[in-house]
């Protein structure tokens, strides 16, 4: 059956991360993205390694699968012409250059809008379109550091420390794709399109969740806690006779079983581990107790006792137990696509799954302007056109 986005046209005119992942997510889910790359450099991610595989990014290999690359030069007017004749065709554009580029380069939402009325514009800034900081560029650090993560993450009297995945870029990218997944559907029954400001900074703030709740009932900004929740104990890391697991005793019954499992049940008398509250204000203390006891019992030990009494835990993995999970294979999640400089690829899986119009890998990451021509002959260009368009320095 046909992906659910299988007839939307993306012009993805995004680079490096957040608006990568945006278009990602849209090309899992069946749209025929068009990733639009300067000539002769792309995107810039292309250049961000070590590692390489033949040539080709690992760090770009991760994020651009099921697009297809054209190179435009859009300060030519053969390269703005060719963008004109793909928006027209277009259902959604996805722009994350700095606030003000595209109205300079003449294709703003207004500009585009006037021609193609029907058009989802998306724009991704650092810090959104408008207000005080609007001007200023943004990267995924800079933004985990502005917008607290950094402030929350690590350990209580250790450097702040920031999450070991590009987080902030990720999370605006769901965002966008969200909010362009919303926007066809309000077009669908309105007819109409409309324009999308999300920023990195949006999405930071979206995540901060409870810690902003914390915030807003304290008035003090949380401190870190390291590898403990911060409203709920016990949670987190504990030491093992060999390691480390992580536990999630999250209410008083699995806090039973916890006690039991361990042959801890002193705790369930002791005053100052009596509800969730007490054990938070007394955390010190309480790890320090189930660690004099965890420390006797080697990992998966420990693993198979808390498991059996049904006490959420699990192993602390690098990334080759992670890909060698029997669970993550069994949910697909790692893929093997053809690649044509890489040969055979492993890529993260599409993670959800739909029962009738399911989202799949379709298209390895593209190579620089890899399909240039095969769009252009789509858009009615003929060979000596293109030829062309390749010695005027559009393409």
């Amino acid at each position: 059956m046909a992906p659910p986005l299988e007839g939307i046209r993306v012009v993805d005119l995004t680079r490096a991360l957040a608006g990568p992942y945006c278009t990602m997510m849209l090309g899992d889910a069946g749209a025929d993205v068009i990733k639009i790359e300067i000539p002769g450099t792309g995107d810039e991610t292309r250049t961000w390694g070590p590692p390489f595989i033949n040539g080709e990014s690992a760090y770009f290999l991760s994020y651009n699968r099921n697009k297809r690359s054209i190179t435009l030069n859009l300060k030519s007017d053969g390269g703005r012409e060719i963008l004109w004749r793909l928006l027209a065709e277009a259902d959604v554009l996805v722009e994350n250059f700095s606030p003000g580029t595209m109205d300079r380069l003449g294709f703003g939402y207004e500009a585009v809008a006037g021609r193609v009325p029907s058009i989802i514009y998306c724009s991704i800034s650092g810090f959104g379109q408008t207000g005080p900081s609007a001007h200023r560029a943004a990267y995924d650090q800079i933004l985990q550091g502005e917008g607290g993560l950094m402030s929350v993450t690590g350990e209580p009297d250790g450097v702040p420390i920031k999450v070991g995945v590009p987080i902030v870029d990720i999370v605006a990218g769901i965002f966008a794709a969200f909010a362009v997944v919303t926007a066809l559907y309000a077009r669908a029954s309105t007819g109409m399109g409309q324009y999308i400001d999300t920023s990195l900074l949006d999405g930071q703030i979206a995540i901060l969740g409870n810690q902003a709740g914390r915030y807003f009932a304290t008035g003090e900004p949380p401190r870190a806690s390291g590898n403990h929740h911060p409203q709920i104990a016990p949670y987190g890391l504990i030491a093992t006779a060999d390691g480390y697991a992580n536990i999630a005793v999250a209410n008083e019954e699995i806090w039973r079983r916890f006690c039991t499992a361990l042959e801890l049940e002193t705790l369930l008398q002791d005053a100052r581990f009596a509800s969730n509250p007490d054990r938070v204000a007394h955390r010190d203390a309480l790890i320090a107790a189930i660690e004099a006891r965890t420390r006797q019992i080697k990992t998966a030990d420990l693993l198979e006792r808390l498991s059996a009494a049904r006490v959420p835990c699990g192993a602390i993995h690098n990334l080759a137990e992670v890909f060698a999970d029997p669970q993550v294979a069994h949910l697909r999640l790692v893929q093997t696509i053809h690649h044509r400089t890489v040969g055979a690829l492993r890529l993260t899986g599409v993670p959800f799954r739909l029962s009738q119009t399911p989202a799949a890998v379709r298209l390895p990451p593209p190579t620089l302007g890899e399909h240039t021509t095969q769009v252009l002959i789509e858009l009615g260009y003929s060979m000596p056109e293109i030829q062309r368009l390749r010695e005027q320095g559009a393409i």
